[in-house]
């Protein structure tokens, strides 16, 4: 065999192992993308928007909340610990009638307390906290971001009470969701009580109030006739 055929077998080999890393390459981005999109959700579009629509921007920030905290392991809360937990958010919820604000500030403050008792960074640290609850409940994350930034908006910078109330209103019915998610109990606990319950005991809601059933708290709060003051 000649040196020129040889030199032109090499030259097509390696053009063809080039052509079969780009399109590896390709393959492996969208699956990526997709990846997290399926990931995180809402929190992948928020993302995209604020990276001006640039998607590979996003996807880098968003593979970095992944590999600063998604290894993080949460720790289950004690009954007692669940059940004061529990009676703060219903008391919150009652309070929000008469005083909307401080429901709402309390709301953002039970919520960062509950994320820290769960083994999330300490409420103090409001931005990586967040960002942890993103990667692991990036579905409800957006309720806290709402009823943060709620409170620490000043009274004076709503655009007139009603509008305040009932972005305040908004914020807490939301923020439910990430409080029920964090409240819930682990799931060695849901199996003791399904066990429990073999009998034909009804199980209890694992993530309500006692004295509350939370569908009916939500469904009659957002829609009851009494309308909250604003503070």
């Amino acid at each position: 065999m000649s040196t020129g055929v040889i030199i032109a077998l090499i030259v097509i080999v390696a053009v063809v192992l080039v052509v079969a890393a780009v399109l590896a390459l390709r393959a492996r981005g969208p699956q990526h993308g997709g990846s997290l999109k399926r990931r995180f959700g809402p929190e992948y579009d928020l993302a995209v928007a604020r990276h001006d629509g640039d998607t590979k921007a996003a996807e880098r920030e968003l593979a970095e909340r992944v590999r600063r905290h998604g290894s993080l392991h949460t720790r289950p809360l004690e009954p007692a610990e669940r059940e004061r937990f529990e009676a703060r958010w219903a008391a919150a919820q009652e309070r929000f009638v008469d005083s909307p604000r401080e429901a709402v500030g309390e709301a953002d403050r039970l919520l960062a307390e509950l994320a820290a008792a769960r083994g999330f960074p300490d409420g103090g640290q409001y931005e990586e906290q967040l960002t942890a609850l993103s990667v692991h409940h990036a579905h409800h994350v957006e309720g806290y971001r709402r009823v943060h930034r709620v409170t620490h908006t000043r009274a004076d910078d709503a655009q007139g009470g009603g509008a305040g109330t009932e972005e305040m209103r908004a914020s807490m019915v939301e923020a439910r969701a990430l409080f029920e998610a964090l409240v819930r109990p682990a799931r060695h606990d849901a199996g003791r009580r399904r066990t429990g319950t073999e009998a034909g005991e009804a199980a209890p809601a694992a993530h309500a109030p006692r004295t509350t059933h939370a569908p009916r708290t939500t469904h009659a709060w957002s829609l009851g006739k009494r309308r909250p003051k604003e503070s």
